[in-house]
């Protein structure tokens, strides 16, 4: 399968990513919290423009330190990456659901893992579908 992406494709991979993401997880967490359909959608909204906002800051900090202080990037540093990443966003995003669904820090923090492990098989899931539909229209196009 082909890499290469323009910005574009990468932007729309993500909006699409995202966009679905709400869809399964507004009623499945509301259902789940007995909480109105508007709260967890706009929970699920805010902390999706979270993890954006989130992924752009911290990748670009930790790039930036990474080559100040000359690391590369190796399977070690991949696991230190991923487990401050969503050690942050856990972080930032617990007292918000929270406050927002007016339940405590521990309820709001396994709502934050619940929703983490559920993104785990949606993210290889939605990506592996994205680049066969993807491959199968470049070919198609290609064979025209």
């Amino acid at each position: 399968m082909s890499a290469n992406k323009s910005i574009v494709e990468r932007i729309f991979q993500a909006i699409g990513f995202e966009l679905l993401a709400i869809l399964i997880c507004t009623p499945l967490l509301a259902w789940i919290m007995d909480k109105p359909m508007l709260d967890m959608g706009a929970v699920t909204l805010a902390m999706a423009v979270l993890a954006l906002a989130w992924n752009v800051f911290f990748n670009g900090m930790f790039d930036r330190a990474l080559k100040r202080l000359g690391i590369a990037h190796n399977a070690w540093v991949r696991v230190v990456h991923a487990l401050m990443f969503e050690g942050g966003l856990v972080a930032l995003g617990v007292p918000l659901i929270a406050w927002w669904l007016n339940i405590s820090l521990w309820q709001a923090f396994v709502l934050d893992i619940g929703v983490l492990l559920f993104f785990l098989p949606y993210t290889y899931i939605y990506h592996w579908v994205y680049d066969v539909v993807r491959e199968r229209m470049v070919m198609t196009r290609q064979a025209c």
